[in-house]
C-alpha cells in the first residue's frame, strides 16, 4: 500500500506538471480553440496537483513521519530529510495555488487572445513545471536517504 501511495503521489504530481507544459505551449500562439484547450489542461492540472498534495500528505502523516523520517535522521544522509524533504514539503504547498492562478487567468480571458496575459500564464506554467520536476529530484534524494539506512 505504501508504494502505491508514493507512486500515485508522484504520478499525479508529474502528470499535473505536464498539463501546465501543455498550457504553456497552447498559450504561446493563442487562438480561441487553443485557449479552450489550455483552460481544460490547467483545470486537469490543478485537480492532479491537488490529488498529489492530498495523497502525499496522507503518506507523510501515516507512514513517512513515524517510520521513514526517524530512519533517515539516524542514518548517514540526515540532510536528505533536513534539506531535501523540508524544501520539498514547503515548496510543494505552492503548486496547486500557482495552478489555480494559471487557470484563473485563462478563465478570465475567455476565448479572447487579446484579453490573455500571455506572459504571466507562460511564466507561471513554466515555474510549475520546473518546481514539480525539481521536487521529483528531491524525492529521489529522500528515497536514497531512506534506503541507505534501510528505512
Amino acid at each position: 500500500m505504501i508504494y502505491i501511495l508514493i507512486g500515485l503521489h508522484a504520478i499525479f504530481g508529474e502528470v499535473g506538471a505536464l498539463t501546465f507544459l501543455w498550457c504553456l505551449v497552447e498559450t504561446m500562439e493563442p487562438t480561441p480553440l487553443r485557449l479552450r484547450r489550455a483552460r481544460r489542461a490547467a483545470l486537469i492540472g490543478v485537480v492532479l496537483l491537488a490529488l498529489s498534495w492530498f495523497v502525499g500528505g496522507y503518506y507523510y502523516l501515516m507512514h513517512y513521519g513515524p517510520n521513514v523520517k526517524p530512519a533517515i535522521q539516524a542514518g548517514s544522509l540526515r540532510w536528505a530529510h533536513g534539506i531535501a524533504m523540508e524544501l520539498k514539503e514547503h515548496v510543494f504547498l505552492f503548486l496547486p495555488f500557482l495552478g489555480m492562478s494559471v487557470y484563473g487567468r485563462l478563465r478570465g480571458s475567455g476565448d479572447d487572445p487579446e484579453r490573455l496575459n500571455r506572459t504571466a500564464v507562460i511564466l507561471e506554467s513554466f515555474l510549475i513545471v520546473l518546481i514539480a520536476f525539481a521536487i521529483a529530484g528531491l524525492g529521489y534524494l529522500v528515497m536514497l536517504g531512506a534506503h541507505i539506512h534501510g528505512g
